[in-house]
């Protein structure tokens, strides 16, 4: 194959990649924030079960309409599969403490964290993938970490809800983007590995009576099983953005789901966006905006 053709097929491959990006981060910043709120009467950890349960139904109905069995059994390999239950384990805390955030109103925090996780993966990247950073990207860095800490010390507390989501947020992009399986096949093998847990919690729950699902609410129930598709998709989607994309690209591309977060904590849902918010939020936009600024130079400089 010529460099030409090796140039328009490395530029088609990260179209379709930013295309997944953005489908991604489009649902995770408005579409699941709204869904998620619509089940703020259901306890977060049945939220959570209930999302296992039929996103691995949805996955598993792809993979046997497509015939896929023999990707699934090279995922399950002794190579890959302890890296899935890590990135498993990983995404269901991650799911865990932002359905909670978003039912219990704490919508800006959770975007804080969101806004946070570009940078996390910066940060990895340079300690897992050797990428390197110009000073002003590492200024960028550590202008981020004083927006954090001022808000910290304001609120007099660690802000635990943007940190966990960040931080395990970027540990599972950076797991998946170092496995070579299918985005699908992946999401299929870590749901399979959480399923056994969320099965049995939502069985005993139906059980015992106290499920949402016996409630009478149809609506309520739709909503339940939905959470499957509001779930598969990103994720499926950001996989594979995250396997055509560098690390820091996609980090780029991740403004988008905060800032819609964001918005529709304060425009939409009413919570408070104080003085301290504002300094803090400022901090790591600035941050944000000197990183890409710096990075799409270095892109351009390259390519000259």
């Amino acid at each position: 194959m010529s460099r030409p053709d090796e140039a328009e097929r490395g530029r088609r491959r990260g179209v379709v990649g930013i295309l997944y990006a953005l489908g991604a981060f489009g649902t995770w910043g408005l579409i699941a924030p709204v869904h998620f709120k619509l089940l703020a009467d259901v306890s977060p950890l049945e939220i959570l079960a209930q999302r296992i349960v039929w996103s691995c139904v949805l996955a598993l109905s792809l993979i046997a309409a497509q015939g896929l069995w023999a990707d699934v059994r090279r995922a399950l390999r002794p190579v890959t599969l302890p890296l899935l239950c890590l990135s498993a384990l990983l995404v269901g805390l991650n799911w865990l403490v932002y359905i909670w955030a978003i039912t219990a109103g704490h919508l800006v925090e959770a975007s804080l964290g969101y806004f946070i996780n570009p940078l996390v993966n910066v940060v990895l990247g340079i300690v897992f993938l050797g990428e390197r950073l110009t000073r002003l990207q590492k200024a960028a860095c550590g202008l981020a970490a004083v927006g954090v800490l001022v808000m910290a010390i304001a609120a007099g507390v660690i802000p635990w809800v943007a940190l966990s989501l960040g931080i395990s947020f970027g540990f599972y992009g950076l797991i998946r983007k170092s496995i070579k399986v299918d985005p699908l096949i992946g999401f299929f093998v870590e749901t399979l590995v959480l399923l056994p847990f969320s099965a049995g919690y939502v069985l005993w729950l139906l059980a015992s009576g106290t499920s949402a699902m016996l409630r009478g609410d149809l609506m309520l129930t739709l909503l339940l099983v939905l959470t499957g598709g509001t779930t598969s998709a990103p994720l499926i989607w950001f996989a594979a953005a995250a396997q055509r994309l560098r690390l820091s690209t996609v980090g780029l591309l991740q403004y988008f789901s905060p800032s819609c977060l964001l918005l529709l904590g304060i425009f939409v849902y009413g919570e408070r966006f104080t003085a301290v918010d504002a300094v803090a939020f400022g901090a790591i936009w600035t941050a944000l905006a000197l990183y890409s600024f710096d990075a799409l130079a270095g892109s351009r400089a390259r390519a000259a």
